[in-house]
């Protein structure tokens, strides 16, 4: 019998030859956590059959939360990890099988991913997917003129609180989190706030028509409605906050607890997932319409709170 690719892909990775995986930007915490998780089989978030062989470095000298960590996370990788640092994109794109975009720039994505649709890897894209609605949308155009899988998503879209509040029935969603901004992202809410907006997604699905943003120094509160009425509402507040949701059902509301689990280890079950599937389990269109959400949100801000549609 003939293997599909996505068949093919799962009896690589589950009957002993070890799904290759390579990271692109190590200026972000998560590329020390997620290969943890995929090396060692002692980690709370253990996921076999995949192995991290190959890092480009990457970096943005004027963000510091990049500049900052660029290379120790880079050093840790090898040393640790035994991680190979390679020089560019396309000379760890012939070394593995799929890639994780780890750039904590959204800025840097669009050109990174062009390069890695070039080579025909699967990718995820972690947050933001880009740092502007053209540049996510570009990112979708050229996978898909590529014939390239890929998805992108925050990791509380699969936390406890989403799992425990979801609902079909959800006539209306409100959640909240940490919203620190980051001057070069022009969609703001991206660098921080979008896990927020993710856990919104995750609970009302699509569907939203027209956004309002409310700003001051300590919290923004965005409310959005959708095309059958409901609404929902993200709330980020600054410096710092914990993560939240109610949701209002026919029977009343429900509220998550400070104790819901907001960890990592779901999201890597989907990552790997996807990568032995190739399916995304965002649909692109999804991630796609989050991005227009806080476009609009961006738009209405800049225009003191008047009401943006999404574009």
């Amino acid at each position: 019998m003939r293997l599909t690719v996505p068949l093919l892909l799962w009896a690589l990775s589950a009957g002993g030859a070890d799904f290759r995986l390579g990271i692109i930007g190590t200026d972000t915490s998560h590329v020390i956590a997620f290969t943890q998780a995929f090396h060692d089989s002692n980690a709370r978030d253990y996921v076999p059959g995949f192995r991290v062989v190959a890092a480009y470095k990457g970096g943005s000298p004027d963000v510091e939360a990049s500049r900052t960590r660029v290379d120790n996370y880079a050093q840790e990788l090898a040393s640790r990890w035994n991680v190979e640092i390679v020089p560019d994109i396309a000379a760890l794109c012939a070394k593995v099988d799929g890639v994780l975009l780890e750039s904590v720039d959204g800025r840097t994505h669009l050109a990174q991913a062009r390069q890695v649709f070039a080579a025909r890897k699967p990718v995820f894209i972690d947050k933001p997917l880009a740092a502007t609605l053209e540049d996510a949308r570009e990112i979708a155009r050229l996978a898909g003129e590529a014939e390239v899988p890929w998805f992108s998503s925050s990791s509380l879209r699969y936390s406890e609180i989403v799992a425990a509040l979801k609902s079909p029935r959800a006539a209306g969603a409100t959640t909240w989190g940490p919203g620190p901004l980051e001057e070069h992202h022009y969609l703001d809410l991206s660098w921080y706030g979008i896990h927020a907006v993710e856990m919104l997604y995750a609970l009302m699905g699509t569907g939203c028509r027209e956004v309002t943003r409310v700003s001051s120094a300590g919290a923004d509160v965005v409310a959005g409605v959708w095309k059958d009425g409901r609404i929902g509402t993200v709330r980020v507040l600054r410096p710092t906050s914990g993560y939240g949701a109610v949701v209002f059902g026919p029977k009343g509301a429900v509220q998550s607890n400070e104790k819901m689990a907001t960890g990592y280890g779901p999201l890597l079950k989907e990552i790997a997932g996807f990568f032995r599937t190739r399916v995304a389990p965002v649909p692109n269109e999804e991630t796609l319409e989050i991005f227009a959400f806080m476009d609009a949100a961006q738009r209405s801000k800049e225009t003191g709170g008047r009401p943006a549609a999404l574009r």
